[in-house]
């Protein structure tokens, strides 16, 4: 970095952990980054960090876990990738990004393939729940997915709206819903963003995943969400999107038991 250069309006933006900020602190790095002008964030994410959209437009990275999320969901930004020397020569010069604004296309997932049917007849599956919680029951509809899902990027954290094309569940909101799903995948930033959706009342009334999930259950033992797993059938195969259920425990016992089943269009 050239010595007496500034950069203009913090386009250079550099996130570090604690540990690293006190590194780059003692060895004079820090002082020169700021001199010129960057913004320097510690122990916090870019890929949780809302953007104002009438200032950023296009984000250029040098890591490939800030692009995934980045133009997910979340922040559905553009952003590029390159290494770290670029990234700087960009925030120097303005005219090495000069152009038309990019359109960011929505992210298609064609590795997503659902194997639920339809199923028919009563069910009644036991499972376990948390230790934490006491008896509860609730009804709802069931919103279910034999597929993962990705609370941080691709569960719209204002509406509830799932939004990953290709998922079996893209476009439809989890609010009010008892939501079975096999388990959490991502960001372990998803129990919060869950959380968020629980105080703001978009979140689901119960959780049943296939597999105890680390990715969920913190949330729905912190909040006291209703929270079933390990049932002695896969809940993502027997319970149909749509059936009416009820989720009950007592004791050490979680029972989902389908009331009526959805009618399928003939």
């Amino acid at each position: 970095m050239e010595m007496g250069k500034r950069i203009p309006d913090h386009r250079l933006w550099v996130f570090t952990s604690g540990e690293n900020y006190e590194l780059a602190r003692a060895d004079g790095s820090l002082d020169l980054l700021e001199d010129a002008g960057a913004l320097i964030l510690k122990d916090t994410c870019p890929e949780v960090t809302p953007y104002n959209r009438s200032k950023y437009n296009h984000l250029l990275t040098n890591s490939l876990k800030a692009e995934h999320y980045l133009t997910s969901g979340l922040n559905r930004l553009p952003t590029s990738v390159m290494p770290i020397q670029g990234c700087v020569l960009h925030a120097f010069d303005p005219t090495l990004s000069a152009g038309e604004r990019p359109t960011l296309q929505a992210k298609a997932q064609p590795q997503h393939a659902s194997n639920k049917t339809h199923q028919t007849g009563e069910a009644r599956l036991f499972g376990e729940g948390l230790n934490s919680q006491d008896d509860f029951v609730v009804t709802g509809p069931a919103m279910v997915s034999d597929v993962p899902i990705t609370y941080l990027g691709y569960v719209n954290r204002d509406t509830g709206v799932i939004e990953e094309t290709g998922h079996p569940l893209d476009g439809q909101a989890i609010e009010d819903t008892v939501l079975i799903y096999p388990k959490g995948s991502g960001s372990t930033v998803a129990p919060y963003v869950l959380m968020g959706l629980l105080y703001t009342d978009k979140g689901p009334k119960g959780i049943v995943n296939r597999d105890v999930c680390a990715l969920t259950l913190p949330a729905c033992s912190l909040l006291n969400l209703p929270y079933g797993h390990g049932f002695d059938e896969d809940p993502c195969l027997a319970i149909n999107n749509g059936d009416l259920v009820e989720l009950r425990r007592s004791g050490s016992t979680v029972t989902l038991t389908v009331l009526e089943r959805t009618k399928v269009d003939s």
